[in-house]
Protein backbone atom coordinates (compact mmCIF):
# COMPACT_ATOMS: atom_id res chain seq x y z
CA UNK A 1 0.00 0.00 0.00
CA UNK A 2 1.47 3.30 -1.05
CA UNK A 3 2.31 5.61 1.81
CA UNK A 4 1.77 9.31 1.32
CA UNK A 5 3.71 11.00 4.05
CA UNK A 6 3.20 14.70 4.40
CA UNK A 7 6.21 16.26 6.06
CA UNK A 8 7.47 19.72 6.78
CA UNK A 9 10.37 21.04 4.80
CA UNK A 10 11.87 24.42 4.04
CA UNK A 11 8.69 25.73 2.45
CA UNK A 12 6.72 24.89 5.57
CA UNK A 13 9.22 26.63 7.79
CA UNK A 14 8.77 29.76 5.72
CA UNK A 15 4.98 29.42 5.84
CA UNK A 16 4.97 28.98 9.60
CA UNK A 17 7.17 32.01 10.04
CA UNK A 18 4.48 34.04 8.30
CA UNK A 19 1.29 32.47 9.61
CA UNK A 20 2.34 31.25 13.02
CA UNK A 21 5.64 32.77 14.01
CA UNK A 22 6.66 35.85 15.95
CA UNK A 23 6.78 39.04 13.95
CA UNK A 24 9.25 41.84 14.66
CA UNK A 25 6.59 44.44 14.01
CA UNK A 26 3.88 42.75 16.07
CA UNK A 27 2.07 45.24 18.25
CA UNK A 28 2.85 45.18 21.95
CA UNK A 29 -0.10 44.07 24.01
CA UNK A 30 0.27 47.01 26.38
CA UNK A 31 1.28 44.95 29.40
CA UNK A 32 -1.83 42.78 29.70
CA UNK A 33 -1.26 39.22 30.79
CA UNK A 34 1.64 38.77 28.39
CA UNK A 35 4.26 40.78 30.24
CA UNK A 36 4.59 43.31 27.41
CA UNK A 37 6.00 40.74 24.99
CA UNK A 38 5.23 40.85 21.27
CA UNK A 39 2.28 38.66 20.37
CA UNK A 40 2.80 35.65 18.15
CA UNK A 41 0.58 35.85 15.09
CA UNK A 42 -1.24 32.63 14.28
CA UNK A 43 -3.99 31.54 11.92
CA UNK A 44 -6.81 29.52 13.47
CA UNK A 45 -9.38 27.73 11.33
CA UNK A 46 -12.88 27.01 12.59
CA UNK A 47 -14.08 23.43 12.15
CA UNK A 48 -16.32 24.45 9.26
CA UNK A 49 -17.66 27.84 8.25
CA UNK A 50 -18.95 30.16 10.93
CA UNK A 51 -21.67 28.23 12.71
CA UNK A 52 -22.52 28.67 16.39
CA UNK A 53 -20.64 25.50 17.29
CA UNK A 54 -17.38 27.37 16.58
CA UNK A 55 -18.22 30.58 18.43
CA UNK A 56 -15.93 29.75 21.36
CA UNK A 57 -12.88 30.86 19.38
CA UNK A 58 -14.40 34.31 18.95
CA UNK A 59 -15.23 34.37 22.66
CA UNK A 60 -11.60 33.59 23.52
CA UNK A 61 -10.47 36.38 21.20
CA UNK A 62 -13.00 38.94 22.45
CA UNK A 63 -12.25 38.30 26.12
CA UNK A 64 -8.51 38.60 25.64
CA UNK A 65 -7.69 34.99 26.49
CA UNK A 66 -5.54 34.56 23.37
CA UNK A 67 -3.81 37.89 23.98
CA UNK A 68 -3.07 36.99 27.59
CA UNK A 69 -1.55 33.73 26.37
CA UNK A 70 0.74 35.62 23.97
CA UNK A 71 -1.13 35.20 20.68
CA UNK A 72 -2.60 37.48 18.04
CA UNK A 73 -5.13 35.10 16.47
CA UNK A 74 -6.58 35.50 12.99
CA UNK A 75 -9.73 33.36 12.91
CA UNK A 76 -10.69 32.11 9.46
CA UNK A 77 -13.56 29.80 8.42
CA UNK A 78 -12.46 26.19 8.04
CA UNK A 79 -13.59 23.73 5.39
CA UNK A 80 -14.08 20.50 7.34
CA UNK A 81 -11.82 17.82 8.78
CA UNK A 82 -9.99 16.64 5.67
CA UNK A 83 -9.22 20.08 4.29
CA UNK A 84 -8.35 21.52 7.70
CA UNK A 85 -5.81 18.76 8.29
CA UNK A 86 -4.22 19.58 4.94
CA UNK A 87 -3.90 23.24 5.93
CA UNK A 88 -2.26 22.37 9.26
CA UNK A 89 0.20 19.97 7.63
CA UNK A 90 1.05 22.51 4.93
CA UNK A 91 1.67 25.23 7.51
CA UNK A 92 -1.09 27.52 6.23
CA UNK A 93 -2.75 27.49 9.66
CA UNK A 94 -1.48 26.52 13.09
CA UNK A 95 -4.55 25.42 15.06
CA UNK A 96 -7.96 24.03 14.14
CA UNK A 97 -10.65 21.75 15.58
CA UNK A 98 -11.19 18.62 13.51
CA UNK A 99 -13.16 15.46 14.13
CA UNK A 100 -10.92 12.92 15.87
CA UNK A 101 -12.43 10.01 13.97
CA UNK A 102 -11.66 11.82 10.74
CA UNK A 103 -8.11 12.28 11.98
CA UNK A 104 -7.80 8.57 12.78
CA UNK A 105 -9.14 7.68 9.34
CA UNK A 106 -6.60 10.04 7.76
CA UNK A 107 -3.68 8.72 9.79
CA UNK A 108 -4.61 5.05 9.58
CA UNK A 109 -6.33 4.85 6.21
CA UNK A 110 -4.87 4.24 2.79
CA UNK A 111 -3.09 7.61 2.54
CA UNK A 112 -1.38 7.56 5.98
CA UNK A 113 -1.39 11.34 6.46
CA UNK A 114 1.11 12.63 9.03
CA UNK A 115 2.26 16.04 10.23
CA UNK A 116 -0.64 16.87 12.56
CA UNK A 117 -1.28 16.04 16.21
CA UNK A 118 -4.24 16.45 18.57
CA UNK A 119 -3.58 18.40 21.77
CA UNK A 120 -7.04 18.74 23.39
CA UNK A 121 -10.58 17.48 23.16
CA UNK A 122 -13.46 19.76 22.22
CA UNK A 123 -16.38 17.34 22.36
CA UNK A 124 -16.32 14.21 24.49
CA UNK A 125 -18.67 12.39 22.11
CA UNK A 126 -19.04 12.47 18.35
CA UNK A 127 -21.70 14.87 17.08
CA UNK A 128 -21.91 13.14 13.68
CA UNK A 129 -25.44 12.29 12.60
CA UNK A 130 -27.80 11.67 9.73
CA UNK A 131 -30.55 14.29 9.59
CA UNK A 132 -33.88 13.99 7.81
CA UNK A 133 -37.23 15.79 7.96
CA UNK A 134 -40.64 14.60 9.11
CA UNK A 135 -42.38 12.87 6.25
CA UNK A 136 -39.20 11.51 4.68
CA UNK A 137 -39.95 7.98 5.82
CA UNK A 138 -36.87 7.99 8.06
CA UNK A 139 -37.42 7.49 11.77
CA UNK A 140 -34.77 4.87 12.55
CA UNK A 141 -31.42 3.74 11.08
CA UNK A 142 -33.02 0.80 9.24
CA UNK A 143 -35.19 3.28 7.32
CA UNK A 144 -32.07 4.58 5.58
CA UNK A 145 -32.04 1.53 3.31
CA UNK A 146 -33.37 2.43 -0.12
CA UNK A 147 -32.92 6.15 0.51
CA UNK A 148 -30.66 8.75 -1.08
CA UNK A 149 -28.47 10.79 1.26
CA UNK A 150 -26.22 13.75 0.51
CA UNK A 151 -22.99 15.08 1.95
CA UNK A 152 -19.73 16.57 0.79
CA UNK A 153 -17.02 14.06 -0.18
CA UNK A 154 -14.61 13.36 2.67
CA UNK A 155 -16.94 14.50 5.46
CA UNK A 156 -16.56 12.57 8.70
CA UNK A 157 -20.27 11.65 8.64
CA UNK A 158 -19.81 10.03 5.26
CA UNK A 159 -16.43 8.44 6.05
CA UNK A 160 -17.80 6.93 9.24
CA UNK A 161 -21.08 5.73 7.77
CA UNK A 162 -19.95 2.14 7.00
CA UNK A 163 -19.00 1.65 10.66
CA UNK A 164 -22.22 3.24 11.90
CA UNK A 165 -24.28 1.15 9.47
CA UNK A 166 -22.62 -2.07 10.58
CA UNK A 167 -23.34 -1.42 14.26
CA UNK A 168 -26.88 -0.16 13.56
CA UNK A 169 -27.59 -3.24 11.42
CA UNK A 170 -28.08 -1.24 8.23
CA UNK A 171 -27.09 -2.66 4.84
CA UNK A 172 -24.96 0.23 3.59
CA UNK A 173 -25.00 -1.16 0.04
CA UNK A 174 -28.70 -0.21 -0.04
CA UNK A 175 -28.01 3.42 0.84
CA UNK A 176 -27.12 5.80 -1.98
CA UNK A 177 -24.88 8.81 -1.34
CA UNK A 178 -24.60 11.77 -3.67
CA UNK A 179 -22.04 14.57 -3.52
CA UNK A 180 -23.28 17.94 -2.35
CA UNK A 181 -21.33 21.05 -1.37
CA UNK A 182 -21.61 21.71 2.35
CA UNK A 183 -22.84 25.27 1.75
CA UNK A 184 -26.03 24.04 0.04
CA UNK A 185 -26.50 20.79 1.95
CA UNK A 186 -29.34 21.94 4.21
CA UNK A 187 -31.15 23.59 1.31
CA UNK A 188 -30.95 20.34 -0.64
CA UNK A 189 -32.67 18.56 2.24
CA UNK A 190 -35.28 21.29 2.71
CA UNK A 191 -36.34 21.15 -0.95
CA UNK A 192 -36.81 17.39 -0.80
CA UNK A 193 -34.10 16.51 -3.32
CA UNK A 194 -32.71 13.92 -0.89
CA UNK A 195 -34.15 12.01 2.05
CA UNK A 196 -31.34 12.86 4.45
CA UNK A 197 -27.99 14.57 4.85
CA UNK A 198 -24.83 14.21 6.88
CA UNK A 199 -24.91 16.78 9.65
CA UNK A 200 -23.81 17.43 13.23
CA UNK A 201 -26.54 17.13 15.86
CA UNK A 202 -26.15 20.81 16.75
CA UNK A 203 -27.30 21.70 13.25
CA UNK A 204 -30.90 20.82 14.13
CA UNK A 205 -32.09 24.42 14.76
CA UNK A 206 -30.57 25.62 11.48
CA UNK A 207 -32.10 22.73 9.51
CA UNK A 208 -35.53 23.40 10.97
CA UNK A 209 -35.21 27.11 10.26
CA UNK A 210 -34.30 26.53 6.61
CA UNK A 211 -37.04 23.89 6.32
CA UNK A 212 -39.57 26.53 7.47
CA UNK A 213 -41.36 24.71 10.24
CA UNK A 214 -40.66 21.08 9.38
CA UNK A 215 -39.21 19.13 12.29
CA UNK A 216 -35.83 17.48 11.91
CA UNK A 217 -35.31 13.78 12.55
CA UNK A 218 -31.84 13.21 14.01
CA UNK A 219 -30.01 9.87 13.98
CA UNK A 220 -26.90 10.46 16.13
CA UNK A 221 -23.93 8.21 15.49
CA UNK A 222 -23.20 8.33 19.22
CA UNK A 223 -26.20 6.03 19.81
CA UNK A 224 -24.01 3.22 18.47
CA UNK A 225 -20.49 4.66 18.64
CA UNK A 226 -20.26 5.79 22.24
CA UNK A 227 -16.48 5.68 22.54
CA UNK A 228 -15.86 8.08 19.67
CA UNK A 229 -14.80 11.61 20.51
CA UNK A 230 -16.06 14.58 18.52
CA UNK A 231 -13.81 17.45 17.52
CA UNK A 232 -10.31 17.77 18.91
CA UNK A 233 -7.86 20.66 18.66
CA UNK A 234 -4.96 19.85 16.35
CA UNK A 235 -1.74 21.61 15.49
CA UNK A 236 1.33 21.02 13.39
CA UNK A 237 3.48 18.17 14.73
CA UNK A 238 6.78 19.97 14.34
CA UNK A 239 5.46 23.12 15.99
CA UNK A 240 4.14 21.08 18.93
CA UNK A 241 7.53 19.39 19.41
CA UNK A 242 9.41 22.70 19.28
CA UNK A 243 6.93 24.76 21.33
CA UNK A 244 5.10 22.58 23.87
CA UNK A 245 4.53 25.40 26.38
CA UNK A 246 3.09 27.67 23.72
CA UNK A 247 0.72 24.93 22.64
CA UNK A 248 -0.43 24.47 26.24
CA UNK A 249 -1.04 28.21 26.62
CA UNK A 250 -3.04 28.39 23.40
CA UNK A 251 -5.07 25.34 24.39
CA UNK A 252 -5.84 26.80 27.82
CA UNK A 253 -7.02 30.05 26.25
CA UNK A 254 -9.25 28.30 23.72
CA UNK A 255 -10.77 25.99 26.33
CA UNK A 256 -11.59 28.99 28.52
CA UNK A 257 -13.52 30.40 25.59
CA UNK A 258 -15.23 27.03 25.14
CA UNK A 259 -16.26 26.83 28.80
CA UNK A 260 -17.58 30.40 28.74
CA UNK A 261 -19.57 29.69 25.58
CA UNK A 262 -21.43 26.67 26.90
CA UNK A 263 -21.95 28.35 30.27
CA UNK A 264 -23.40 31.48 28.67
CA UNK A 265 -24.65 30.72 25.13
CA UNK A 266 -26.50 34.03 24.83
CA UNK A 267 -23.33 36.01 25.51
CA UNK A 268 -21.41 33.91 22.99
CA UNK A 269 -24.10 34.59 20.40
CA UNK A 270 -23.74 38.34 20.85
CA UNK A 271 -19.96 38.14 20.65
CA UNK A 272 -20.03 36.11 17.45
CA UNK A 273 -22.30 38.61 15.70
CA UNK A 274 -19.63 41.24 16.35
CA UNK A 275 -17.07 39.23 14.37
CA UNK A 276 -19.45 37.55 11.93
CA UNK A 277 -22.29 40.02 11.24
CA UNK A 278 -24.19 37.48 9.14
CA UNK A 279 -24.54 35.13 12.12
CA UNK A 280 -27.69 35.02 14.24
CA UNK A 281 -27.19 35.37 17.99
CA UNK A 282 -30.18 33.19 18.85
CA UNK A 283 -29.07 30.52 16.40
CA UNK A 284 -25.57 30.52 17.88
CA UNK A 285 -27.00 30.14 21.38
CA UNK A 286 -29.27 27.29 20.26
CA UNK A 287 -26.32 25.35 18.79
CA UNK A 288 -24.24 25.86 21.94
CA UNK A 289 -27.09 24.66 24.14
CA UNK A 290 -27.26 21.45 22.13
CA UNK A 291 -23.47 21.13 22.18
CA UNK A 292 -23.09 21.47 25.96
CA UNK A 293 -23.67 17.78 26.87
CA UNK A 294 -21.14 16.77 24.21
CA UNK A 295 -18.47 19.06 25.68
CA UNK A 296 -18.92 18.04 29.30
CA UNK A 297 -18.10 14.44 30.10
CA UNK A 298 -20.61 12.32 31.98
CA UNK A 299 -17.70 11.11 34.10
CA UNK A 300 -17.34 13.26 37.22
CA UNK A 301 -14.09 15.14 37.50
CA UNK A 302 -13.07 14.90 33.84
CA UNK A 303 -12.06 18.42 32.75
CA UNK A 304 -13.14 20.09 29.53
CA UNK A 305 -10.54 19.26 26.90
CA UNK A 306 -9.38 15.91 28.27
CA UNK A 307 -8.67 12.87 26.09
CA UNK A 308 -8.32 9.31 27.36
CA UNK A 309 -5.86 6.95 25.65
CA UNK A 310 -7.93 3.85 26.37
CA UNK A 311 -11.04 5.36 24.81
CA UNK A 312 -9.06 6.37 21.73
CA UNK A 313 -7.66 2.84 21.50
CA UNK A 314 -11.20 1.45 21.57
CA UNK A 315 -12.19 3.88 18.82
CA UNK A 316 -9.28 2.66 16.72
CA UNK A 317 -10.36 -0.94 17.32
CA UNK A 318 -13.89 -0.13 16.13
CA UNK A 319 -12.58 1.42 12.92
CA UNK A 320 -10.19 -1.49 12.37
CA UNK A 321 -13.01 -3.96 12.99
CA UNK A 322 -15.08 -2.36 10.26
CA UNK A 323 -12.13 -2.40 7.87
CA UNK A 324 -11.79 1.37 7.64
CA UNK A 325 -8.22 1.65 8.92
CA UNK A 326 -5.27 -0.70 8.87
CA UNK A 327 -3.95 -2.53 11.91
CA UNK A 328 -1.09 -0.98 13.82
CA UNK A 329 -2.28 2.58 14.44
CA UNK A 330 -1.66 3.70 18.03
CA UNK A 331 -3.33 6.60 19.89
CA UNK A 332 0.09 8.24 20.42
CA UNK A 333 0.53 8.57 16.66
CA UNK A 334 -2.37 11.02 16.51
CA UNK A 335 -2.49 12.54 20.01
CA UNK A 336 0.27 14.10 22.12
CA UNK A 337 -0.87 13.07 25.58
CA UNK A 338 1.89 15.14 27.18
CA UNK A 339 0.08 18.25 25.93
CA UNK A 340 -3.53 17.17 26.43
CA UNK A 341 -5.39 18.19 29.64
CA UNK A 342 -5.33 15.15 31.89
CA UNK A 343 -8.46 12.98 32.08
Amino acid sequence: MQRRTLVLAGALAVALSVTAGCSDDSKDDGGGGNGGQALEKVVYLTSFGNFGRDSYAYVAKEKGYFKDAGFDVDIKPGAGTGENIKQIVAGNALFTPTDLTGGLLSAGGKDKVTGFVAVAGIQQRTMAAIMALDGSGITSPKDLEGKTLADQPGSVVRMLFPTYAKLAKVDDTKVKWINNPAQTLIGTLATGKVAGIGQFVVGKPTVENVAKGKKAVVLPYSDYLQDLYGNVLITNTEYAKANPEKVKKFTTALLKGLADSINNPAEAGKIMTKYVPTSNADGVAAELTLMEPFVRSAAAGVPVGALDAERVARSIAILQGSGQIDAGLKPEQVIDFDLVPKA
